[in-house]
C-alpha cells in the first residue's frame, strides 16, 4: 500500500487492524466532522461504501489500495443487475467519487479511480404539488385550539411560508424567529445558514403557539427548541410527517404528500406568483440553480394541463 499522508498518521487511522474497516471508520469521521453531512446522507454514504467493501471482499480484496475503476464499475454493474433505481445508482456513483478522492488525499490510493467513473444520471420526476385552493383548505381547517393543534398549525404555516426542509424545521430554536422583521434563521445542509422571510398568517400561528401552546408543554429537557413534542422534547421529523399527512387527509381531493410536498408547493407557488429563480434558490437553500429550475417545469406542466382542460382547440 502507498505511504499514508501525514494527517492520517496523526489521526491514528489504525490501518493494520483491519484495512477496510479502519478506512470506513475514517471516511465516516470525515463526512461527519469535515463535510457536515446530514444524518440521513451520512447513513446513505456509509452504507454505500459498506456495500462496495462487501463487493471487494467477495472478490478477494482486503486492502483499499486494490480499488480501481474496474472494481467500481463491476460493483455498480451488480447494483444495476439487482434492480437498483437510477437515483440510487447516481447517488452511489457520487459517493464512490467522494470516497476515492478522500482515499487519494490520504495517500491510500496512488491515483483517483473515481475520476474515470461515468455519471449515472438520475431520472428527474416532476414533484407533486398542491393547488392553492387545497393549501387554503388545509391551512384554514380549524381545530380544538389545544397545544397540539396550535403547534401543528404553526408548523404547517411555517413549512408552506418558507419552503424549509423538515429537518430544518425540527432544528429551529425560539430565538431563530425574528418577529419584527418576519424572518427565520435556518441552518441547512452542510450547516449553511440562511434567513428566510414569512408572512402574517405564519406569524399569527407562531404567536399563538408560543403564547398559548408551548408554555404548557415546556419541561427541563425542552431547551430553546421552538417546536416540542407532548413530553416536552424537541419535535422529531417523524412526528412532523405524521402531522402533515393527517392534515392533508382531512381535505377532500388533497393528494397524500409529506413536508417535502409543502416545500415543492411553496417553490412552485412563488414562481407562479412572479418570484425570480435566484430568489427562490436562496430561499430554499439550493446549492445549484439547476435544482431550483425543476419548479419552472412544474409550472409549465400545470399551465399545459389547464390549457388542455379549458381551451376548445387544445
Amino acid at each position: 500500500m502507498e505511504a499514508r499522508g501525514k494527517d492520517a498518521v496523526a489521526e491514528g487511522e489504525g490501518q493494520d487492524r483491519g484495512e477496510l474497516e479502519a478506512v470506513l471508520e475514517s471516511f465516516e469521521r470525515h463526512l461527519r466532522l469535515e463535510r457536515n453531512l446530514s444524518p440521513h446522507t451520512l447513513r446513505a454514504y456509509v452504507g454505500d461504501i459498506s456495500s462496495l467493501f462487501a463487493h471487494m471482499k467477495a472478490a478477494g480484496h482486503e486492502d483499499v489500495s486494490a480499488l480501481d475503476v474496474t472494481i467500481l464499475r463491476d460493483w455498480l454493474g451488480d447494483q444495476h443487475q439487482a434492480g437498483r433505481s437510477r437515483a440510487t445508482l447516481a447517488r452511489r456513483s457520487a459517493c464512490a467519487r467522494v470516497f476515492t478522492a478522500f482515499c487519494h488525499r490520504r495517500g491510500w490510493l496512488a491515483s483517483d479511480p473515481g475520476l474515470l467513473l461515468g455519471t449515472a444520471k438520475a431520472e428527474r420526476r416532476l414533484p407533486k404539488v398542491l393547488d392553492q385552493a387545497v393549501v387554503e383548505a388545509v391551512l384554514g381547517t380549524r381545530g380544538p385550539g389545544d397545544p397540539k393543534d396550535l403547534r401543528d398549525r404553526a408548523m404547517l404555516e411555517l413549512l408552506y411560508a418558507t419552503g424549509m426542509r423538515v429537518s430544518e424545521l425540527c432544528g429551529l430554536d425560539v430565538d431563530d424567529v425574528d418577529r419584527d422583521r418576519r424572518t427565520v434563521r435556518v441552518l441547512g445542509k452542510g450547516r449553511k445558514e440562511r434567513t428566510v422571510p414569512f408572512g402574517l398568517p405564519a406569524l399569527h400561528a407562531l404567536d399563538a403557539w408560543c403564547v398559548r401552546g408551548r408554555p404548557l408543554w415546556v419541561r427541563d429537557r425542552s431547551g430553546p427548541a421552538l417546536f416540542l413534542g407532548a413530553r416536552g422534547g424537541r419535535i422529531d421529523q417523524g412526528t412532523v410527517r405524521r402531522v402533515v399527512h393527517a392534515r392533508l387527509a382531512q381535505v377532500e381531493g388533497a393528494p397524500d404528500l409529506g413536508p417535502h410536498g409543502l416545500r415543492h408547493t411553496a417553490a412552485t407557488h412563488l414562481l407562479e406568483g412572479g418570484a425570480d429563480l435566484r430568489s427562490v434558490q436562496e430561499m430554499l437553500g439550493h446549492a445549484s440553480l439547476a435544482t431550483t429550475q425543476i419548479y419552472t417545469h412544474v409550472s409549465i406542466e400545470r399551465l399545459r394541463a389547464a390549457y388542455r382542460q379549458a381551451h376548445p382547440r387544445a
